[in-house]
């Protein structure tokens, strides 16, 4: 077996703002049924030092403070605390003060868990050491230069997933000296990023592999329309990097019915539950942060192409207070519409049973799991043609639908005409009920899960084991 550590920021399910918290617990079970152990390393906040209560293995001072690692588990899964209270006992959000905004020591905070992932690379703990350390996003991004400064680069292999390039660990130069970064690596082909200091781009330089969570996103990223300042980064490693798609946890994703007639009674109740009427008409779902990045700005101006063709929406999510507004609003204007501010675990999961289609526009999406969950509940996904959704997918075009392949709509270009006429289609779709049922058939049989993305990401690790 492979040893990995998984550096991360969050997991579930012990903490999530996204998509990497799924990823990060996931990863390690699927894992393990290709050849490769993966224990996970997770910053020491009050949740994650719940679960932990096992042997201790001191670090010293650590950016302010003395820390220590302390053992858990997670499931199967070996857990590694890192437990810095100065660091990260603190009440709120993992990334943000009270005032919404970034921990002002973020710098630190995340400094500290690469320099602890670095220490696990070069020193191992309890005898067990990791032969590559598995680095996810900024957070983690100064890793591979603190391992060089402990000389364990030339024996412990790294790897950086991108889950989302928008984010990039910047801080001001004047971090050099408490980040303890070697100087001389602030230039413009190191970590230095427009007169300050970048993690995801110290990352990007000095690992030995990236990827990112889809193959279409891995290409996009290579342009300036994508690549967010880093595309120029990432041409130069273009034969490092690669796309691996996202996976979804089948047993804890699984919808209450075994077949697409199973679905009309979990709609009628969602119905009424949200104060719909009942009609015959598709009842589309939108699960999601309320941004601009997510599309919602789009579908608020092609609503009425959903509603006036008979369409209803069903919408949960919270974020921009403009946008919440907005949609507050359309819910009071239009009985169709049903709206809800905030995040309930329990309501997603009954209007993914209970919706006929879920709906992402998203202007970019590294992969996107909201359209995995519609596919594996039947909940027909209407996507934009980006990223993963371009690779999960299958539109129901002429050829699409011809072969009896398809399995959702896309549209492009991303706007909100495109996607008003995606939307009348999936009105007119719904009208052939035996077309309809034959996508949905074709959604819960479409592969979600994590096996083929397990083994190529086992296949990439193993691929870079520097003590063969």
């Amino acid at each position: 077996m492979m040893r990995v550590l998984s550096v991360a920021s969050e997991c579930v399910p012990l903490v999530k703002t996204g998509g990497l918290a799924d990823v990060a617990g996931a990863l390690p079970g699927a894992l393990a049924h290709a050849g490769v152990e993966m224990r996970t390393l997770l910053p020491g906040y009050p949740s994650v030092m719940a679960a932990a209560d096992g042997a201790v293995h001191e670090l010293g001072d650590l950016f302010g403070g003395p820390a220590r690692i302390v053992e858990g588990r997670l499931g199967d899964t070996v857990l590694y605390a890192l437990d810095a209270p100065h660091l990260y006992d603190r009440a709120g959000s993992i990334y943000l003060g009270p005032d919404g905004r970034d921990w002002p020591d973020n710098p630190q905070r995340f400094a500290a868990l690469s320099m602890a992932a670095a220490r696990l690379g070069a020193e191992g703990i309890g005898g067990w050491h990791p032969q590559l350390l598995h680095l996810h996003d900024w957070q983690a991004g100064w890793t591979p230069i603190y391992l060089r400064a402990l000389g364990a680069a030339d024996r412990v292999a790294t790897l950086v997933t991108v889950h989302n390039v928008a984010f990039q660990g910047v801080a001001d130069a004047d971090m050099i000296g408490p980040l303890k970064l070697p100087p001389e690596g602030f230039t413009p082909d190191g970590y230095e990023y427009w007169g300050r200091i970048s993690a995801l781009k110290a990352a990007l330089i000095h690992v030995d592999a990236i990827n990112t969570v889809s193959p279409t996103y891995a290409s996009e990223l290579l342009t300036p329309e994508f690549g967010m300042g880093l595309d120029g980064v990432l041409r130069a490693r273009r034969g490092d990097l690669c796309g691996i798609l996202n996976g979804i946890d089948e047993a804890i994703w699984t919808p209450p019915y075994k077949a697409p007639r199973g679905k009309g009674k979990h709609t009628r109740a969602l119905r009424e539950e949200l104060g719909l009427p009942q009609k015959d008409g598709p009842l589309a779902i939108v699960i999601s942060r309320l941004t601009e990045q997510k599309g919602l700005d789009l579908l608020l101006a092609a609503l009425p192409a959903l509603i006036d063709t008979g369409g209803q929406l069903a919408l949960l999510g919270s974020g921009d207070p403009k946008l919440e507004a907005a949609f507050r609003d359309a819910a009071a204007a239009l009985p169709d519409v049903s709206v809800r501010i905030g995040y309930d675990e329990a309501l997603s999961r009954r209007m993914m049973a209970g919706g006929d289609a879920i709906l992402v526009p998203s202007r970019f999406e590294p992969c996107g799991l909201t359209q995995l969950y519609g596919l594996r509940y039947g909940t027909l996904p209407v996507v934009a043609l980006t990223g993963g959704l371009a690779d999960t997918v299958i539109n129901a075009s002429p050829a699409g639908l011809a072969a009896g392949a398809a399995t959702g709509l896309q549209f492009y270009p991303i706007n909100a005409d495109t996607l008003a006429q995606a939307l009348v289609k999936l009105t007119t779709l719904w009208g052939d009920q035996a077309v309809w049922q034959r996508m949905m058939r074709n959604a819960m049989a479409h592969p979600v899960g994590w096996d083929v993305s397990a083994r190529a990401y086992a296949d990439l690790m193993k691929s870079l084991d520097k003590s063969i």
